[in-house]
């Protein structure tokens, strides 16, 4: 009876080990490939096959890809209409790049664009007083998302606080098609800040960051209800703020360390087990 007792726990530890060692194989991870310094570094970053976009509060970085020299700047006259912006997303030619009043009162939001052969502003898009403070836009399987956030630090003057943050999906008119807030084990990450930065992922996630952590979270569409469904969360050596998937070449995510002014790179990997090499 003791040998069989010894065989069972034997089989048990066995059977554990494995599970692990799957778990493991099949955890994705960033791994970063490339930093440089890039002084608009503070908010964001867009990228497209060639350029890197770095976005500041007012000013705009496009940057050569290969090697990582600025080759064309914008900056916002000095007392100009541009306040905060944050993410981007180049489409169609195009540099769409969330836009906000932040930090006054009462959150007013917009989408800027920009030429991005000459980083002249071309168009706007007003929400006006809508539902936060737009921190980022994507254009994703034919339609436009964006996040509008909500503070925790700013509660008593809004009546709100990050559990209304909402990520909404447009048609292409910026007609509003549907919404989703975030659940609690994401925007409890978030602290007294909210979400900075939103970009579709190849696998069909959205990816999503905070204010200050070095992690992004994976999230998926709900089947049911209106609060988005967390996947994963990966660690990543970017602090929060703006991201964009390169979808030039989907392995790679880009984001910013905005206290060094660093653009990095990161490479999207998957774990694999022995026996899949």
């Amino acid at each position: 009876m003791e040998f069989n007792n010894k065989i069972i726990m034997l089989n048990i530890i066995i059977f554990l080990i494995l599970s692990l060692s799957i778990n493991f194989a099949q955890t994705p991870r960033f791994e970063t490939v490339q930093k440089f310094f890039a002084e608009e570094a503070r908010q964001g970053v867009a990228v497209d096959e060639n350029y890197i976009y770095v976005i500041g509060n007012r000013e705009i970085g496009k940057y050569d890809k290969k090697t990582t020299e600025i080759v064309a700047q914008w900056k916002d006259e000095e007392g100009g209409k541009f306040i905060h912006m944050d993410s981007g997303v180049i489409v169609d030619g195009k540099l769409y790049c969330a836009h906000s009043n932040y930090p006054y009162f009462p959150m007013t939001s917009s989408i800027e664009i920009f030429d991005p052969k000459t980083l002249e502003h071309i168009e706007t898009h007003s929400f006006g007083i809508y539902r936060g403070s737009c921190t980022w836009v994507d254009y994703y399987n034919g339609f436009w998302w964006a996040a509008f956030a909500h503070y925790n630090k700013w509660r008593d003057s809004t009546n709100a606080d990050v559990r209304y943050t909402s990520v909404v999906k447009f048609d292409d008119h910026w007609r509003e098609v549907e919404s989703w807030t975030f659940p609690k084990e994401v925007f409890t990450r978030f602290g007294e800040m909210s979400n900075s930065g939103g970009s579709w992922g190849p696998d069909g996630l959205l990816y999503c960051t905070g204010h200050d952590n070095n992690e992004v979270y994976g999230l998926k569409i709900p089947d049911t209800g209106s609060v988005l469904e967390l996947v994963r969360v990966i660690q990543i050596e970017s602090f929060g703020q703006g991201i964009a998937w390169d979808r030039s070449d989907p392995n790679f995510i880009y984001g910013i360390i905005k206290s060094d002014c660093l653009i990095i790179k990161s490479s999207f990997k998957i774990n694999q087990s022995n026996e899949s090499k």
